[in-house]
């Protein structure tokens, strides 16, 4: 015979299925209401129904979070005072259960950095401090920095980093080391990007039309170098005035013995060191010998080769740079190294070598334009050097113009930057009158030395 108790717990839960059924459905039928209003825009409307799905019923359906996330930022930005406070609180909850609900749909570094980047837009309402904030961002960044890539996000943990060292709060140290794993992170996305975007324009190079995901997916690549690049630009900026030799050389000094072994900190001395021309200190050669010893790389044999450069020994520095270029197996990391051997053999004035370098240096990367003005810079440089007489010296100038116009239809994102190069170029330029008494317009002019290429007169 079966006992009150079991007839009174199977009653219980044929009661608590249905209650449970009963709540789905109500739930459904709630969040299919909130979902026409947000695809209407109707956040404020939308937002009572919604709320009461996000809260009755979680785990539902992924829409609750994508719907939830516009409607509280909606409520964010039109609410003031402890109103706004709580929408914050609301939508940091719901990155927090959307990661437990929906763990695979939620990259840990991506939503983790919104929600720092959240806190720190709204710091003042919420009381933060930059301590607080830091943390929140470097711990982030620690624990999932691949998909930490807002480069927003990566600027605002670099900007309070800054702060921190300006106040006292952090050394030195933490700020280059800060600087060097943003900054690499960077590079890995502008590599990223510059791939991806390379194969879409050696697709057009060859004649091929993009379909419509492609052209967007072009556009979307275009729009994230360029972001990167401000940001890049951004935090060089604001590290000059900390990175310079006199604050470099005491800390890799008092630091070199505890990590003259460890191979990515040597890089990074040696790299910051070069770049903020240090190079004359002894400590230099030291930390580039050591970096070469440790874990030779093309990267360890361009550095040896800016030694033995400072040191006259030209010819053994060249070998050096050639065979860092032939270690390099990487494509973007070998475009790259061409650019920086290219802009070597420039300041030696080997203008010949310096141009294969950098054409190589395209070729590689044709999504990087910036090759194209150092060649230009170049022909500019030896416009004197490389002209009969004062008109076709003065015509370089046209072949400089016309050189640096390439950089902007490779790369749009120098377009300001190639206007001002082709207007400094074709204010050199022979003027109409000129032309005309030489009756040189619409001849081919061609034009000697190294440079060994020829231009029509406009």
């Amino acid at each position: 015979m079966i006992s009150k108790s079991t007839i009174f717990c199977f009653l219980f839960l044929i009661n608590s299925i249905f209650i449970n059924a009963q709540k789905e459905i109500e739930c459904n039928m709630k969040l299919s209401i909130s979902h026409e209003l947000v695809k209407s825009e109707k956040y404020d409307t939308a937002y009572e129904s919604w709320s009461i799905v996000n809260t009755d019923c979680p785990e539902l359906n992924f829409a609750i979070y994508v719907d939830g996330e516009k409607i509280l930022k909606y409520k964010i930005d039109n609410s003031v005072g402890t109103e706004r406070v709580g929408y914050i609180e609301e939508l940091l909850d719901l990155w927090q259960n959307r990661s437990k609900y929906y763990e695979s749909k939620t990259p840990k570094g991506e939503y983790q950095a919104k929600a720092c980047q959240l806190m720190y837009d709204y710091r003042d309402d919420l009381d933060k401090s930059k301590q607080e904030l830091f943390a929140c961002f470097d711990t982030t960044f620690e624990t999932d920095k691949e998909t930490f890539t807002h480069p927003k996000s990566l600027y605002t943990y670099f900007s309070l980093v800054v702060d921190l060292y300006e106040k006292g709060e952090k050394t030195a140290a933490e700020l280059f080391n800060t600087y060097d794993n943003i900054n690499e992170k960077i590079q890995l996305e502008i590599q990223n990007y510059s791939e991806k975007l390379n194969v879409l324009l050696q697709k057009q190079e060859n004649g091929e039309a993009l379909n419509k995901t492609e052209k967007a997916n072009k556009r979307a690549y275009e729009s994230y170098l360029k972001n990167y690049t401000i940001i890049e630009e951004s935090i060089d900026a604001i590290s000059s005035s900390k990175a310079n030799c006199d604050n470099l050389i005491p800390l890799y000094t008092k630091d070199f013995n505890t990590n003259k072994d460890d191979s990515v900190w040597l890089k990074r001395a040696v790299s910051r060191m070069y770049h903020k021309e240090c190079t004359d200190h002894e400590l230099y050669e030291k930390l580039v010998k050591q970096y070469d010893q440790v874990s030779p790389s093309a990267d360890t044999k361009i550095y040896v080769a800016t030694v033995l450069l400072k040191k006259g020994k030209n010819e053994e520095a060249y070998k050096y740079l050639e065979e860092g270029y032939r270690l390099e197996t990487d494509t973007y990391k070998k475009s790259n190294l061409a650019i920086r051997i290219g802009v070597i053999f420039k300041s030696k004035g080997q203008y010949t070598k310096a141009r294969n370098f950098l054409q190589d240096a395209v070729k590689l990367n044709p999504s990087n334009g910036r090759p194209h003005l150092i060649i230009a810079d170049m022909y500019s440089d030896s416009a004197k050097n490389c002209g009969k007489d004062n008109f076709y010296q003065r015509a370089v100038f046209w072949l400089a113009a016309k050189e640096a116009e390439k950089a902007a239809r490779l790369d749009p994102t120098l377009q300001k930057t190639v206007s001002k190069y082709v207007a400094s170029y074709e204010a050199k330029v022979p003027t109409k009158e000129e032309i005309f008494l030489r009756e040189m317009s619409g001849k081919t002019i061609e034009i000697g030395c190294w440079i060994n290429r020829s231009i029509v007169v406009p």
